[in-house]
């Protein structure tokens, strides 16, 4: 009876094991994929140098862009890199977005381009480009000729350094405790 138990109890710690070590892979895309609120605290507006807010960042595959605006004052168009530096949206325009909490997931990497097609804003300023890399898992990295400066809070979820790196954590030392209790 006393083997029976001591099976069953390594099997139940095993298969606890193998459950939290697929939470941790599960976890692991939070990880490394970070959440911009574009202009961080002013968000999606007027007045704001988005040239000098996207150099603060390195993007990569996976990173979501949050843009945050007052409906029906802004839009944000993703469009073709001619039509972002010449702000005529009459052509190059790929994707619509208008809600005014708007998400964009950067899923490949490349450049993206959006605008505000509202009278003047583009003109004035209102437009972000980004360069997205590969991320680390597939193997690529940012490839810049300059260090970017550090990230920093942007407010939106704590950058790719946010509280995910406790659950992280924490996920991983659950995995060994189990794994360590199986023996």
């Amino acid at each position: 009876m006393a083997s029976h138990l001591v099976v069953t109890s390594r099997l139940t710690a095993t298969s606890s094991f193998f459950f939290f070590f697929f939470l941790c892979l599960v976890a692991r895309h939070h990880l490394e994929a970070a959440e911009y609120t574009v202009g961080d605290a002013d968000g999606w507006d007027t007045g704001i140098n988005y040239l000098l807010w996207s150099n603060k960042y390195n993007f990569t595959v996976g990173d979501v862009l949050v843009f945050k605006y007052v409906q029906v004052q802004h839009n944000v168009y993703q469009v073709t890199e001619e039509t972002y530096r010449s702000c005529d949206s009459s052509t190059g325009v790929t994707r619509t977005y208008d809600s005014g909490d708007d998400r964009v997931t950067l899923g490949e990497a490349t450049s993206y381009w959006f605008i505000c097609t509202i009278n003047g804003h583009c003109q004035a300023g209102m437009r972000l480009a980004v360069s997205v890399a590969k991320s680390s898992s597939d193997g690529g990295g940012a490839t810049s000729a300059a260090p970017s400066p550090p990230e920093q809070d942007n407010g939106a979820a704590g950058g790719r350094m946010g509280w995910w790196w406790k659950a992280w954590m924490l996920c991983l030392s659950l995995c060994l405790l189990t794994w360590l209790n199986c023996f």
